[in-house]
């Protein structure tokens, strides 16, 4: 096996074994607790920028599946995982998470302890990083990882985003009710959806397809549009509510998207997860900060402060909103983190305006929250009534 080492600007070294493909990469360590979905995890945009840890001491047995791609190509930089399985078992894998690396070129370390790298990272927290398999110096790779830019102040956003806008599955063959479908494993089965009722511009900041799927089964048509799409332009498309996406980066980045959901808010519903939350919240007046290591994984406690039920949410976000930055009057903190306290959903008092820092479209992770996709048809459903 060819030898791979993880450099961390700290001066830390860990010795291992290349996964994937070969190369040397530059980006910041973070961990994820999630027992399964390493093909989501990878294909997430939110980790434009990342290296991920993956804390379960045996990845890959169950393959990879190119319908459970989360985007149009991987985007986390480089994997780091305990143990390689050896064997890949699903009746829907068409290969293993080594091929997919390579054909994707995508370089990984594993034969770490992945244990104690994710403790530094607690301890110390996210650490700039780099992975190599062609035989760096130490000394040389801890050099480049403390010179890296980082996260902080850098627009990632833009790297991810599509460039031209475009329709989600317009005849609804493409997105049956795809979690059950599966399942059924039928070969003729009817696939098509019902027609949609009413129309959502998208905002495309880093777009998992899980959401565009939930949006498309509560009857939406989805139009996906470009990150730096201005509010003008978005409403001569007529939309019914207003989507923003989760992304990468430092959202106090992208001012240009700020400016863009401050002027919609009040023309039309808008509903926003994780980076698109951060994103309204700087649009309603508020601030963001960088976490010590960050939400990732699928057992994240959030309670909501209305009605006191608490919900086990997958969550994948390195920046939070500060709670106490806002306006008086205007904004309300709807849920908060049961770990930390920190903000986890916030609502305009006057207009259709919400969001959530986590993940209710999941994927992977539990499905608790998966009710805001029903939640934001209603509030389009009235809004669409009072007009």
């Amino acid at each position: 096996m060819k030898k791979a080492i993880l450099a961390l600007e700290d001066g830390s070294v860990f010795e291992g074994h290349a996964l994937g493909a070969e190369g040397t990469v530059t980006a910041e360590v973070c961990f994820n607790t999630s027992m399964t979905g390493y093909q989501e995890i990878l294909t997430d945009p939110s980790y434009k920028g990342q290296m991920v840890t993956l804390t379960y001491p045996e990845i890959g047995n169950y393959g990879i599946i190119p319908e459970d791609d989360e985007s149009y190509q991987p985007h986390a930089s480089g994997l780091i995982i305990r143990e390689l399985s050896p064997v890949r078992s699903n009746f829907r894998s068409k290969l293993s998470l080594e091929e997919y690396m390579l054909q994707h070129g995508i370089p990984g370390i594993m034969h770490i302890d992945t244990r104690a790298l994710t403790k530094r990272l607690r301890v110390e927290g996210a650490l700039k990083g780099v992975l190599s398999t062609d035989g760096l110096d130490s000394e040389q790779a801890v050099i480049m990882a403390q010179e890296w830019h980082g996260l902080v102040g850098h627009d990632y956003v833009k790297q991810v985003s599509c460039q031209q806008k475009f329709q989600w599955d317009v005849d609804g063959k493409q997105n049956p009710n795809w979690h059950d479908d599966y399942q059924k494993n039928t070969e003729n089965a009817d696939l098509s959806m019902a027609k949609p009722e009413f129309h959502v511009v998208a905002y495309d900041f880093g777009i998992k397809y899980n959401i565009l799927r939930r949006l498309r089964e509560q009857g939406f048509q989805i139009t996906v549009v470009p990150a730096e799409t201005g509010a003008k332009q978005v409403m001569e498309l007529r939309p019914d509510g207003v989507f923003l996406s989760n992304g990468p980066g430092d959202p106090a980045a992208v001012t240009y998207a700020h400016q863009a959901v401050r002027e919609l808010i009040g023309q039309v519903p808008i509903f926003g997860i994780c980076l698109g939350h951060q994103i309204l919240s700087h649009a309603l007046g508020g601030r963001t900060y960088k976490l010590k290591f960050g939400h990732r994984g699928g057992n994240q406690p959030v309670k909501d402060l209305k009605s006191g039920e608490v919900k086990i949410t997958s969550q994948n976000h390195g920046f939070a909103v500060d709670s106490g930055s806002f306006p008086e009057g205007d904004v309300e903190v709807t849920h908060i983190n049961l770990n930390d306290k920190t903000c986890e959903g916030v609502r305009h008092t006057k207009h259709s305006a919400f969001s959530v820092q986590y993940h209710p479209e999941a994927a992977p992770g539990p499905n608790d929250a998966t009710y805001f996709f029903s939640e934001f048809r209603a509030e389009v459903e009235t809004w669409k009534k009072n007009a």
